[in-house]
C-alpha cells in the first residue's frame, strides 16, 4: 500500500508498505495494540487514521528514532492523509476472485470487485492493466461501452 501524506508545504510524501522492514512492521503492530499485519493491512484499506499514522511514524523513525507513537500526529488527517493499494495488491485481488469466478464459471463476482479497487488504486488503469492480464480484458471494454 501506498501512503500519502500532504504536508504543511503543499508537497506529497509518498511512502510504500512494501519498503518497510519486518521490525517496522512488527513496531507498527505493536503501536497499534498488537493488530496483526494482515489486520494492519484491512485497516489501511478502509483509511484507518491510526493505521496511516502508524506507517508515516514508522518511515519518520528512520531519521527521528526517539520518535514516540503516542505523541506523533497528523493535524487535518481526513485531507492530508490517504492509503492507496498498488498494482501487485490489485493482481493478487483479481487472481483470488478469479479463482472464485472461474469455480462458479461467472464474472459478476470481478464486476463487483473493480470499481472498489479503481477507488483504492493509486492508479486506477491498473486495474484494467491487471483485468487484461487475467485475460479478463473484455469487462474492461463492456464496462466502457456500457458508460457510452
Amino acid at each position: 500500500m501506498i501512503i500519502t501524506h500532504v504536508q504543511d508545504d503543499g508537497t506529497e510524501q509518498r511512502v510504500s508498505t512494501d519498503d518497510l522492514s519486518a521490525l517496522e512492521a512488527a513496531a507498527i503492530e505493536e503501536a497499534m495494540g498488537d493488530v496483526p499485519w494482515r489486520g494492519v493491512e484491512a485497516r489501511l484499506q478502509n483509511q484507518d487514521p491510526t493505521a496511516m499514522r502508524a506507517v508515516m511514524w514508522a518511515f519518520r523513525r528512520r531519521d527521528e528514532p526517539g520518535l514516540d507513537f503516542a505523541t506523533f500526529d497528523v493535524p487535518g488527517w481526513r485531507r492530508r492523509l490517504r492509503a492507496r493499494i498498488e498494482r501487485a495488491e490489485i493482481d493478487e485481488a483479481l487472481t483470488n476472485v478469479m479463482r472464485e469466478a472461474l469455480a462458479k464459471n461467472e464474472d459478476s463476482t470481478i464486476d463487483v470487485l473493480t470499481p472498489h479497487l479503481r477507488k483504492l488504486a493509486q492508479d486506477p488503469a491498473d486495474v484494467d492493466a491487471a483485468l487484461d492480464a487475467l485475460g479478463k480484458g473484455h469487462l474492461v471494454r463492456r464496462r466502457k461501452t456500457s458508460a457510452d
